[in-house]
């Protein structure tokens, strides 16, 4: 009876937390963090030990899956250098720093010891900062880029750890860990990009709620486990294969498969994150514990932790500089770009260098791509206001503390190591998680324009109602449909869905057939158009979104098909 009562009373905490957290203003995260700390020194409590192979290879993959999958694709495309030189570069700059830093502070340690410390200390966890950030209103690019580096990160972390935990008993040369690091990223991309593709496919035709969203809670252990047993990234396989399933559902899922899908992640990643940070806690005094057994001693690991802590974030303030700086950059060559897209374009229009139409039609479309790619760089630039809020939203957390557990036995000061990990992770935490609203409003990042939105969201109903309308008014609709069902169906999806709170009443019964097939025709032709314009990036991901969730909430009221 002991581990039921276990878990409904973390699952107890877990939502009182959340509620008081909401009240206050204080990211949820934190609180557990503190609430589980402070549960750890209660008088008659066992030590608390979370196996890190649990939290890496079961907890992790659906974590990263769960958000990969709600990651617009489109947005991680355009702001994939911003995210990979965060995710990747400043990763390695982190794990080397410190590493040196390490090694020079903790004798006997080793290099390849301090470097493996480094790596543990380098992934940031975006999960505080994006609750805060959503709370606050920051910019959905932003807010892009810090769960876009949280998605990536585990993976540049875990792959540069085992390269030098492997260092610590046999010789490794640095070619070696370069071809290492190359195959893990390719390997995975492979790897996801093939059962995201193939899940999608599989699901779909399945035509069944319950049986589809059972089948999605594995998929990121089907990406993850054959991109381990490959030598690759399996974090990093499973955010691919996310990535990929969002973006393919649209086109291949029953939107009341998407809904029921999003509803049950939403409430499994809620539960996951939450367990993670409240065990986080908990482990505190296990660790000071362990740590005051051994030579280096509790209060030299926590000073250290506390320099090391201090250091990651000035490396953070010092990478993130030049890097919103050529944001900027980018968005000041827009014109030149502009101009140089409309020559191509004008190039294109010539049959006799570009008779194959098959090419001029791609090219068309890559020039659109890009076209809005520099219309959003314009829009969504956030400036060196957005730099400081990225430039303090580097807090470590869950993964840092597990992969420490990670470490062989055989590591000098394994104990101390551990509880630096842990000092850095929740001091940055708390430290930057419970100052990070303050630093938003001092600074004053202006979020995004809801009146554009609402403009660029009038002007999508529009393109979509003329799709709808080429139906309705077709020839051939005249002659399958009754008049008063076509007019019905012109009624019913003029702006998608009804006024709020309006019921209207079904159509006669001989009629309704009719009704249900036209209606299904004009929300199916919607969809398509909807996906065509998310391809060539003509919307904002916000406008996009928002319309493909109501699109979804018509299409599930009508879609038929045998559900458990």
């Amino acid at each position: 009876m002991e581990l039921p009562l276990i878990a409904v009373a973390g699952v107890i905490a877990i939502v009182a937390v959340a509620v008081l957290s909401r009240r206050i203003g204080v990211a949820a995260p934190l609180g557990l963090v503190v609430v589980g700390a402070a549960l750890g020194f209660t008088p008659g409590l066992p030590p608390v030990e979370v196996d890190p192979d649990w939290v890496l290879t079961v907890v992790l993959p659906p974590l990263l899956y769960g958000a990969a999958v709600h990651m617009p694709a489109i947005d991680f495309r355009r702001d994939f250098k911003m995210i990979a030189s965060l995710a990747v570069l400043l990763v390695v700059v982190t794990t080397l720093v410190s590493g040196w830093m390490f090694n020079a502070v903790i004798g006997g340690l080793g290099l390849a010891g301090a470097f493996a410390l480094g790596a543990i200390i380098s992934p940031t966890d975006a999960v505080a900062a994006t609750s805060v950030g959503r709370r606050l209103g920051l910019p959905s690019r932003l807010m892009t880029i810090l769960e876009g580096e949280g998605l990536v990160n585990d993976a540049s972390s875990l792959v540069l750890l085992s390269s030098a935990i492997a260092a610590m008993t046999q010789t490794v040369h640095v070619w070696r860990i370069g071809l290492d690091f190359l195959w893990a990223v390719a390997a995975a991309i492979a790897v996801g990009l093939a059962i995201g593709a193939l899940s999608v496919r599989v699901r779909a035709r399945l035509n069944d709620t319950v049986l589809t969203t059972a089948i999605s809670f594995v998929v990121p252990f089907v990406a993850f486990l054959p991109a381990e047993e490959l030598g690759a990234s399996g974090v990093l396989a499973v955010v691919v294969t996310g990535l990929v399933t969002g973006h393919m559902s649209p086109r291949h899922l029953r939107a009341r498969d998407r809904i029921a899908e999003t509803v049950n992640w939403t409430t499994v990643a809620f539960l996951l994150e939450s367990a993670i940070f409240l065990l986080m806690g908990l482990q505190l005094h296990t660790l000071l514990d362990q740590a005051g057994n051994s030579d280096l001693g509790t209060a030299k690991a926590v000073g250290i932790g506390l320099l090391a802590s201090l250091l990651v974030v000035v490396l953070r303030m010092l990478f993130v500089a030049p890097l919103v700086s050529s944001i900027g950059h980018d968005a000041e060559r827009a014109d030149e770009l502009a101009s140089r897209l409309s020559r191509m374009r004008e190039r294109l229009g010539d049959p006799v260098r570009n008779g194959n139409e098959r090419h001029r039609e791609r090219m068309e479309q890559r020039i659109s791509q890009r076209e809005s790619d520099i219309a959003f760089v314009v829009a969504e630039n956030f400036g060196w206001r957005g730099g400081v809020v990225l430039a303090w939203s580097g807090m470590r957390g869950a993964v840092t503390v597990a992969a420490a557990q990670t470490l062989p036995a055989g590591t000098p000061h394994r104990p101390q190591v551990q509880l630096i990990a842990f000092v850095v992770a929740v001091t940055t935490l708390l430290a930057q998680g419970l100052t990070l609203p303050r630093v938003i409003r001092a600074v004053k990042v202006p979020g995004d324009d809801t009146g554009a939105d609402r403009a660029e969201y009038q002007e999508l109903l529009r393109r979509l109602g003329a799709v709808a309308g080429e139906i309705l008014d077709g020839p051939s609709t005249g002659e399958r449909f009754d008049p008063a069902v076509v007019e019905r169906v012109r009624e019913d999806t003029a702006a998608s869905v009804p006024p709020e709170g309006e019921e209207r009443p079904p159509p006669d019964a001989d009629l309704r057939e009719q009704y249900l097939t036209l209606v299904l025709e004009v929300l199916g032709a919607e969809q398509i158009e909807l996906l065509s314009v998310r391809d060539l990036g003509l919307y904002s991901s916000r406008t996009l979104t928002f319309a493909q969730d109501v699109l979804d909430r018509e299409l599930a009221r009508f879609q038929q098909g045998p559900d458990t």
